[in-house]
């Protein structure tokens, strides 16, 4: 029986970019690599229909996290100022990517259930700025939120502020307007929205960003990645089988109709699952208007805990996933990622009929 991933990322394989992984083996200084790269480059750029003259994708070896922490450390200038909007453990994450590289910064935290609060967010930026930079992850995979971009981008822009985003679990699948948000550059990876392997991540950056890239760090040094990548280089041995899914991935994206179709594939799966656990009892912890389409948050059934449910379900085939500190006495999440269909998710909440009784 063939397990199915419903967990935030790595996904469920389609079986073309499973196979694209099998190519002949490739030293990362021939010129096939760096067509490989070129293209990768470029298809990520396309998702969100990217000016090449304005915008860089910047690839690297790394989880997400890698993506985001070079975004961090290699953006805000060494005299800049950093304001982190939290609601959740990435937000939390981004702090500690500040602190570890002594990056001057304020925290607007908010509880894990809780929407930003623009207000607060204004008045800290209004009192302790001015602040180069502000960093949000726009979906919060801790409760399956999707924060808002376009007033906070506003807002920056009144203050000439720019956004840093971490956009690992929404890049693909959700609407980002990189110019009426504001936005400096977003963090992303392979092996969620798009459908790639673990191994590949990226930075989407303006160029005039990069231009201004501080040198905190060497093996995610942002800077230097994209000077060489535009040089057809790189510095250092990448995930050359990742890269190849990456790009496997990405030609089929396109090709099943880009971000639009991606979004309303997800949503339909979502709303599946959501609407069938509501008639089971098990209820989403976050309206629809307020979640992203690609994880949403469920309440654990009454005297079921999460190590009950998570086992129960992977013997019929399916891999779900916990809520994260305290949240996971509460609660836990599935994600519509990956090659699922509707039959799938069918079978899935026929699975917890049993549970439920």
């Amino acid at each position: 029986m063939k397990t199915l991933l419903l967990n935030p990322g790595p996904v469920t394989l389609t079986e073309r970019v499973r196979q694209s992984l099998l190519q002949p083996d490739l030293c990362h200084r021939e010129s096939e690599f760096y067509d490989l790269q070129d293209e990768a480059r470029a298809r990520l750029l396309g998702v969100y229909r990217l000016d090449p003259q304005e915008w860089s994708a910047v690839l690297m070896t790394a989880s997400g996290t890698g993506a985001v922490e070079s975004m961090i450390a290699s953006l805000v200038p060494r005299h800049g100022k950093l304001l982190i909007v939290q609601n959740g453990v990435y937000g939390e994450r981004m702090e500690s990517i500040a602190k570890q590289y002594g990056i001057a910064h304020e925290i607007v935290a908010h509880e894990w259930m809780q929407a930003p609060d623009l207000a607060r967010i204004e008045a800290c930026l209004d009192a302790n700025g001015p602040f180069s930079h502000v960093a949000i992850v726009h979906h919060e995979t801790t409760t399956g939120r999707l924060n808002d971009l376009s007033n906070l981008g506003a807002s920056c822009r009144a203050r000439g502020a720019q956004l840093l985003v971490d956009a690992v679990s929404s890049f693909g699948a959700e609407a980002i307007d990189f110019n009426g948000a504001n936005i400096a550059a977003v963090a992303a990876t392979a092996n969620k929205c798009l459908h790639g392997v673990p191994g590949a991540s990226f930075v989407v950056a303006r160029k005039q960003a990069i231009e201004g890239a501080a040198s905190r760090t060497y093996y995610l040094d942002l800077g230097r990645l994209a000077k060489l990548q535009a040089q057809r280089n790189t510095p250092f041995t990448p995930s050359v089988q990742a890269y190849y899914a990456l790009v496997e991935a990405l030609r089929e994206f396109e090709a099943e109709g880009g971000v639009q179709a991606r979004h309303a594939r997800y949503a339909a799966l979502a709303e599946q699952v959501r609407g069938g656990l509501a008639a089971r009892g098990i209820v989403s912890i976050l309206p629809p208007g307020e979640s992203s389409v690609v994880l949403r948050a469920y309440a654990l059934p009454p005297g079921v805990d999460y190590e009950a449910l998570h086992d129960a379900l992977k013997a019929r085939g399916f891999v779900v996933y916990a809520g994260q500190g305290d949240l996971s006495k509460h609660l836990f999440r599935i994600s519509t990622m990956g090659d699922i269909d509707a039959a799938d998710m069918e079978r899935l909440l026929n699975a917890f009929d049993a549970l439920v009784k």
